[in-house]
Parts: C-alpha cells; structure tokens; sequence
C-alpha cells in the first residue's frame, strides 16, 4: 500500500466475504469526532461514508446523520471560501483594468485556483456518481481493517499510519513513514505489535512516487532533471487482495483512543521493481487469514511463514490519472 492505495471501503463487503462484525461504536465515535470536533483532523474516504447511505438499524442511521452534518459543514465551508474568492477575483480585475500589477497578476491567480478548488470539493460532496479515487486512502486517512477481537472476526475502522501504544505521541511527526512496516524491520521498531496484533485491508491496488526515468526502464540524459511520476499498481488478474498489516490502539490521558494499522512491505516483484520501486505490499492467501489473524508472539517464524507464502499476483502497471 506504500504511498497510497485503492481499498475495499465499504465495511459491508467484510461482512458478506468472512462473516465479520462490524465495530460500530468505535464508526460513530470516529465520525462524531470528525463532525463535532473542529480540530479533529480526520480523513474518511467517500466511499467509507456512502456505506451509511442505506442506514440498517439505529446506530447506522446516527452515523449517516453525523455525515451529513459534516458534508454541511463543508458544503458551507466552501461556498465561503468562493465568496470570498470572487471578491478578490473581482478586486484583482479592477486593478489591473487600471494598470497591470505582479501583485494583481498574482493576486488573481490565487483566487481562480481557488474558487477551482472549492468549485470542485463542493460538487464533489454532492456527487452520487462512484468513482475509483472514492475508495482511495493515503497516510493519515483512515480505513476499515479486519482483526481478531474476544475470538471474533470484527471490522473496525483504523488511521493508515501506525502509532503503537506505549510510544510517544511525538513518534507521529519523528516517524512519518510508519504507514508501511518493513519485514526487515518486524522485529525492531514493530516489535510488541508483530506476533501480537495483526490485521488485514482489503485493497484493488497500491500508487508509488518513482522517478519517471526509472518507470521508463533508462538513464537520465544529459543534463535532464529528475520527475517525479505517480504509478498506479493493479494485480493483473484484478482480485482484491488481502493486505498484511500490523495495528495497534494507543492511549493517553486527556486523548481520545487512536486506532491505527501500519501494512507490511517487502522486496518486490520483478514487474514491480521494473517500473521503478524497491517495495511492495504482501498479499494474504486466504487459507492463511485466520493464523495471521491470530498470531503466537512465542512463534514468530509461523507468522513469517504465512508472510512468505503469499499471494503473487503480476502488477500491471500505468501512470495514476
């Protein structure tokens, strides 16, 4: 999952597949919290939310109303910010009907892209219409995740960038990278959450930042800067994969509860490495979900077992749209 992924969103697809129960306290608590707390900063993938659309009993239908009351919110936000924007638009204009300025110049590039912005988050909130990028998460976002809990299968949703319990808060900004979890590192930084509590996403594909010299299989010419290039990795028999994870709840006085999962990474395939990355996600079987899920911290050569007898699917690859 690396730099960001496209995953299964919809809780409800656990549910059908593995018979899991889904953990709707900790759903409310996470979407009252992005509702009523201002400082919250909490990012929920649309597709997470549409799962509410069609509430099923009445915890589900206090969810969907603490969505609506954020896309409000935002929806207000917004129209704010275009307000504004416009006026300065319009401000900018009449200068530089006058005389032509850099600071008018650039007074009215800053607001166009603006009101693009916010025309553009706007619509989106009100689009019924799915899209891939509803499904996608990036580090901090928060998804459903798949573990064990009092001996049941239970979907619970979880920030993608691990903060394990017992580490200092500040551990969020001194170790941004801790939304992977390298196999080479399990048992130094992960260690008391490898062999202990374990998880698995369901994901379509993942992205990876390469430089585009090395995604098109050559050197750097003469003097040519490098580019940075997003590629878009999908398995190319397009089944959903059952990503490795670690996670974790980490706790402290006066803050709330975090729930966060880290996915596993490890050497990559040949495609992979090709198109310019040196990681890759690890793909569960499925006749390994219930080991992984409940781990033996006093065997943990079973748990890399599971981990090196993945699935290896072949990733096509393309430039992200």
């Amino acid at each position: 999952m690396c730099y960001s992924a496209q995953i299964v969103a919809d809780h409800r697809a656990y549910v059908r597949l593995f018979g899991a129960q889904i953990s709707l306290d900790e759903f409310f608590e996470l979407f009252w919290r992005r509702a009523r707390e201002s400082k919250a900063a909490i990012n929920i993938p649309k597709a997470m939310e549409d799962a509410f659309e069609l509430p099923q009993n009445g915890k589900e239908l206090e969810i969907k109303g603490l969505i609506d009351e954020f896309r409000v919110k935002q929806s207000t936000k917004f129209e704010q910010t275009i307000f504004e924007q416009k006026k300065r638009l319009v401000e900018a204009e009449r200068k530089l009907e006058t005389k032509v300025t850099q600071a008018a110049l650039e007074s009215r590039r800053i607001a166009t892209a603006k009101i693009e912005r916010a025309l553009s988050k706007r619509d989106d909130i009100k689009r019924t219409q799915w899209h891939p990028s509803d499904s996608r998460i990036f580090p901090d976002w928060y998804a459903p995740v798949m573990i064990v809990e009092n001996g049941e299968l239970v979907i619970k949703p979880m920030r993608y960038h691990c903060l394990p319990a017992g580490r200092p808060e500040l551990f969020d900004r001194k170790y941004p990278g801790t939304f992977n979890a390298r196999r080479d590192n399990l048992e130094s930084y992960w260690n008391g959450v490898f062999g202990v509590s374990h998880g698995v996403v369901l994901a379509k594909g993942f992205y990876e930042h390469v430089k585009r010299h090395k995604a098109e299989g050559r050197v750097l010419a003469p003097g040519e800067a490098e580019q940075d290039v997003v590629i878009e990795f999908m398995p190319q028999d397009s089944c959903d994969m059952l990503v490795a994870c670690l996670w974790s709840r980490w706790s402290a006085p006066g803050k709330p509860d975090l729930l966060s999962f880290a996915a596993i990474t490890d050497e990559p395939p040949h495609e992979v490495q090709a198109a310019g990355h040196d990681r890759c996600i690890v793909p569960l079987k499925h006749v390994h979900l219930d080991a992984w899920l409940r781990p033996d911290p006093k065997h943990l050569a079973a748990s890399y077992a599971i981990l090196d007898d993945r699935e290896r699917p072949f990733y096509a690859h393309r430039l992200a749209a």
